[in-house]
């Protein structure tokens, strides 16, 4: 899933613009170590939902809510694995009939047909068509995951399920599109190799969106609401961690360097936020928490998606660093002075974190810089110019991301006459008021 302009470095030409558009054919050559890394990669994205975010969220609501959350990923996960079959991969990453592919792609792969085992992606030629759909799919499938972080513990399951099908459609597709598909925002050269915008801001500003939405929880600022587990958080967070090698080394579409490069950019900056977010933590409140270096490694694995590909070690550190004391100054501060309940900081991580990345994505891309592309040389645009189309890529998805999330949380109130539970499923618990179940007995 290499989605993004690389104009030079050891990446080399087969990542040199938006990601693959789909196409049948002879394989010019499948190459079993790129298809076993690639399949290796799939599994490891998909452990990112199930069972790492499921976890990383179960343990940050409180216990009455325990089970609504994994629910909601495991539904989700289902969903929009038949969305994406049906419809989805060819609305994202198939050219539009006619030459009109700005925002949304073509139908040629509705239902699967033509994707087969003997079909490549352009620019995935040394790997079954059916295993980059694979991997896109849980791609797909983690982004309106995220945004359950923002209202957990107080939608409607029915909602939810209406909500995703809509937001995937409409705002997931068409952005997915614009930056990897060979729509508008990749011709312009904006660089998202692993997801910073399309997944992370996208998921972000629709979480922020979600929460204004619905509300505050009940009692918000006035009960505590405690974590009943971070134990589980703590271990959602490591798997998290992990499956994100998958991420994005697996964007590089091979088992080549550039998968080497995207690993070690990982590794660095996420310890560099957890270690960014621990010192912030300890300075203002005067304790290091567990729950605190969790969230600053998230912080960082999300900051680095989009530069993964193109940013060199020491730009990694200074991704990592800055997401670290930013998304805690967000996940704390920012929220308190505005107000809103964006329970499980779906926002202030995954969209502080995400513009974040995408910013300094275009800085540090530079070789002047320690990167691999060719921001400031002379075969390429210079920092400014490349900051501002880094810009425009984020402007664009926060527009689209968050107008149409409103607009379409709007017509999920009318389908299902109401976002939220009632009070009393909300002082039960969605668990046992929704599922029937519990995740506790004592």
């Amino acid at each position: 899933m290499s989605k993004l302009h690389v104009s030079g470095g050891f990446l080399g030409a087969g990542l040199a613009c938006a990601p693959a558009l789909a196409c049948a054919g002879t394989p010019a050559g499948i190459n079993s170590g790129d298809t076993a890394w690639m399949l290796v990669s799939t599994a490891l994205v998909l452990m990112m939902t199930l069972p790492g975010l499921a976890l990383f969220y179960a343990g940050m609501v409180r216990a009455k809510n325990v089970l609504s959350v994994m629910m909601q990923c495991f539904a989700i996960t289902s969903l929009v694995t038949i969305l994406w079959v049906v419809y989805a991969y060819s609305w994202a990453l198939t050219p539009a009939a006619g030459g009109v592919n700005a925002v949304f792609g073509g139908l040629s792969r509705l239902f699967m047909r033509g994707v087969g085992v003997d079909t490549v992606a352009a620019l995935a030629p040394t790997i079954p068509e059916n295993v980059y759909m694979c991997f896109q799919l849980t791609f797909a499938i983690i982004t309106p995951a995220l945004i359950v972080g923002a209202f957990a513990e107080r939608m409607k399951f029915s909602a939810l399920l209406v909500f995703t099908a809509l937001w995937v459609s409409f705002v997931y597709v068409p952005i997915a599109h614009m930056v990897w598909g060979g729509g508008w925002l990749g011709a312009w050269g904006v660089l998202d190799f692993a997801g910073g915008t399309v997944v992370h801001i996208n998921a972000g500003i629709a979480g922020l969106v979600c929460a204004l939405v619905l509300g505050k929880r009940r009692g918000y600022g006035h009960v505590a609401m405690q974590p009943n587990n971070i134990g589980y958080t703590f271990i959602g967070a490591s798997l998290l961690w992990v499956g994100w090698f998958g991420f994005n080394a697996g964007s590089a579409l091979g088992a080549n360097g550039g998968a080497g490069a995207a690993m070690v950019a990982t590794q660095i900056a996420t310890a560099a936020a957890a270690l960014g977010w621990l010192f912030a933590e300890w300075a203002v409140s005067g304790k290091p928490t567990v729950l605190g270096i969790a969230s600053g490694a998230v912080a960082g694995l999300v900051a680095i998606t989009p530069a993964s590909g193109t940013c060199g070690p020491m730009g990694a550190l200074a991704i990592g660093a800055l997401a670290g004391g930013l998304c805690y100054l967000s996940a704390t501060r920012l929220k308190k002075h505005f107000g809103y309940d964006d329970a499980l900081d779906a926002f202030g991580v995954h969209g502080i974190g995400g513009m974040v990345g995408a910013l300094l994505t275009g800085v540090f891309a530079a070789p002047l810089l320690g990167g691999y592309g060719t921001v400031g040389t002379a075969a390429g645009s210079g920092f400014g110019h490349q900051f501002l189309i880094q810009l425009l890529g984020v402007g664009v998805t926060l527009v689209w991301g968050g107008v149409g999330s409103f607009i379409l949380l709007k017509f999920t109130s009318l389908l299902c006459r109401g976002l939220r539970v009632d009070e009393a499923t909300e002082s039960t618990g969605l668990d046992l008021a929704l599922h029937g179940e519990r995740g506790y007995h004592l």
